[in-house]
């Protein structure tokens, strides 16, 4: 752990200039920069003051919380492909089913079409990226083409369908695919 950057990081977080953390914790200025730039250690009693100047414990500030990925490349993608209904699914955000919303990249092939959902609790949204599609909910049906979106709440019977093909981001709250 770099000591001296995880300080600098909660002094600027607390909004604190090294000369007003020096001065809550009775050191000087010149040790706080040491300090942050891994000059000098300070020593556990001391560190103890500073981290208590920054609202923080020991326990706190070496406890390290792994990094979440937050970007996603295709090298990331769960891809599914349905021969039947002529479509590709390729969920973007891996195990997005564990969260609140689930967004997929669905490939409609010409003719294709997806597996007609149930009604369900939640929200559905979705893109238009290229192509075009009918969004099928209960005994309506709804044209919808490229750079536009659609959204509903998925109370009836849902599926889309796309004669001449079509790639659509779907978002799904709560996950359903």
């Amino acid at each position: 752990m770099d000591i001296g950057n995880r300080l600098k990081e909660l002094r600027v977080l607390k909004g604190l200039t090294q000369e007003e953390l020096a001065d809550r914790a009775e050191l000087s200025k010149g040790f706080i920069s040491q300090v942050e730039r891994n000059l000098t250690s300070p020593s556990i009693a001391t560190l103890t003051d500073i981290l208590q100047c920054l609202g923080f414990t020991i326990g706190e500030f070496f406890s390290e919380e792994p990094e979440e990925q937050i970007v996603f490349g295709r090298q990331d993608y769960f891809e599914k492909i349905d021969a039947e209904l002529l479509n590709e699914i390729k969920w973007i955000i891996p195990n997005a089913q564990k969260n609140v919303m689930e967004p997929i990249l669905l490939t409609l092939q010409a003719g294709g079409s997806t597996y007609p959902d149930t009604p369900h609790e939640g929200e559905e949204f979705g893109y238009i990226l290229s192509g075009s599609v009918s969004i099928h909910l209960g005994s309506r049906t709804y044209k919808a083409k490229k750079g536009e979106s659609f959204y509903f709440t998925p109370d009836k019977k849902h599926f889309l369908t796309s004669k001449n093909g079509a790639v659509v981001l779907w978002v799904s709250s709560p996950p359903s695919f």
